[in-house]
């Protein structure tokens, strides 16, 4: 297991129960952890809405969501929401 990997889990360990990540999302989550070490508590919901987007692109290139941040509904904004505060809670755990 690499380091991206072990933080990945970390971040996985951090969302709460009512979070549904989305099935074969290993890359996805190793993208939350280099989200993790560059922004570590200063990552916003745009900033995990960006990652999921390159993720989706090689799974979904028609996905709805696949838009900026700003141009989506707010109901769909907050999806975003508990994976950033994962990825901050995971930072804080980490010392970043």
């Amino acid at each position: 297991m690499t380091y991206l990997d072990q933080l990945a889990e970390l971040i996985r360990s951090c969302l709460p129960p009512s979070a549904w990540p989305p099935a074969d999302s290993d890359d996805l989550f190793r993208s939350y952890a280099v989200l993790l070490r560059a922004k570590g508590t200063q990552v916003t919901d745009e900033d995990v809405h960006d990652a999921w987007s390159a993720w989706m692109q090689s799974v979904n290139p028609t996905h709805r969501a696949l838009v900026p941040f700003h141009d989506l509904p707010a109901e769909t904004q907050a999806f975003d929401t508990p994976y950033a505060e994962a990825i901050r809670e995971a930072a804080r755990k980490t010392g970043r």
